[in-house]
């Protein structure tokens, strides 16, 4: 970008305290942008040292700033993330379903509430540390794209396809073109105190804790039988939250003698009867799914990608986070239903995880899955 036209241009960045956010401030600023930093804290239930970070990362965030030389303001989302994100985590877990809050906290938290906050401070557009990329379509001007991150090993186009037009163009990822080995030079060169810190994980502003201790403290815990598909009994199970498609750790059960002692997953949950199926073996023909369908779209260009010719395999799917784009074909069964059809068996489809689809490296955008098929 042109520097005077930067210069002129007003940019909040959420600094979250990590490398990734806080090279993106510094690429800004040394771009000619007026940056400011804004750190958002999202979560206050059990907010210890143990568990929550969040203290650490407000102090490497002031100090990123400082070193830098912008302004930064710290902001609470709290109860947008309570009431806009966590209930539906909860809600969904409790419904039997495998939730993503990252996508959802994206929508809500990072390009919402703390967007308008941004606007309210006379920013002119928002950064932040994904790996992402966004433009304006070159065959559809006023219209924005999602593009993947270079770095495909890093790439979070996925966890944004529920941002619209109006977020998009307010949007800049500018770590898009870098891969997470340069962002840490960058950080290094420049002296930033977090240039080697680890990567968060866990939920999003929740962090790592124990899964099943937490989601024990809002969810009552309803222990029941582990079957076969055959209804043998094979173990007991903590409650049906608390397991995912496709899972192999924590069921307690062991292997068996009469399949050679292959590993056991989790494939289906029967929430009537509180009970847990799982077979053995990572290719058995229940974990295999020839595709599924999907509900509360969104597509990132509008209904325009709905009525658009879907079956000649030019579109990809993912149906979870970092698995490679499986081609599909799509077919609109309503306004707010979609069938896709792999061209390979995908494993594991977990229902309230979300189907992201692809064009090449746009990301259309894509919606839950409600059903394997």
């Amino acid at each position: 970008m042109n520097l005077n036209k930067a210069q002129r241009k007003k940019v909040v960045v959420g600094l979250s305290g990590g490398v990734d956010s806080s090279v993106t401030a510094l690429l800004l600023k040394q771009q000619g942008y007026e940056v400011t930093g804004l750190f958002m804290k999202n979560w206050e239930d059990d907010d210890t040292d143990e568990y929550c970070s969040s203290k650490q990362d407000l102090i490497d965030a002031v100090s990123v700033a400082d070193k830098i030389g912008i302004d930064i303001e710290a902001v609470n989302f709290s109860a947008e993330y309570k009431d806009r994100v966590f209930s539906n985590f909860l809600s969904e877990y409790k419904a039997g379903r495998t939730p993503n809050p990252d996508i959802l906290c994206n929508a809500e938290i990072k390009f919402k509430a703390f967007l308008d906050h941004a606007m309210s401070l006379g920013a002119d557009v928002i950064a932040t540390g994904h790996y992402a990329q966004v433009r304006e379509n070159p065959l559809r001007p006023g219209l924005f794209q999602l593009l993947k991150a270079d770095d495909g090993s890093k790439d979070q186009s996925y966890f944004l396809y529920r941002l619209n037009q109006a977020q998009l163009s307010k949007t800049l990822f500018p770590l898009g073109s870098y891969l997470k080995r340069e962002v840490r030079e960058i950080a290094r060169d420049a002296g930033l105190i977090n240039a080697e810190k680890k990567d968060s994980t866990g939920i999003c502003f929740i962090g790592e804790r124990p899964f099943q201790e937490f989601l024990s403290q809002y969810l009552p815990r309803e222990p029941g039988d582990i079957k076969t598909p055959e209804g043998k009994l094979v173990g007991r199970h903590e409650g049906l939250m608390y397991y995912t498609i496709g899972q192999r750790q924590g069921l307690k059960i062991g292997g068996s003698r009469e399949s050679n002692g292959e590993p056991w997953f989790v494939a289906a949950k029967d929430m009537d009867a509180n009970i847990l199926i799982v077979v053995q073996g990572h290719t058995h023909p229940l974990l295999l799914s020839d595709g599924l369908l999907a509900s509360q779209l969104h597509w990132i260009a509008g209904t325009e990608v709905d009525d658009r010719p879907q079956t000649n395999w030019v579109y990809a799917a993912k149906t979870r986070y970092r698995q490679p784009d499986a081609p599909c074909e799509i077919e609109r069964l309503s306004t707010d239903e979609v069938e896709i059809k792999f061209g390979q068996k995908q494993w594991a489809v977990t229902p309230g995880q979300s189907a992201v689809v692809y064009e090449s490296n746009v990301c259309l955008g894509g919606g839950i899955i409600t059903a394997p098929l």
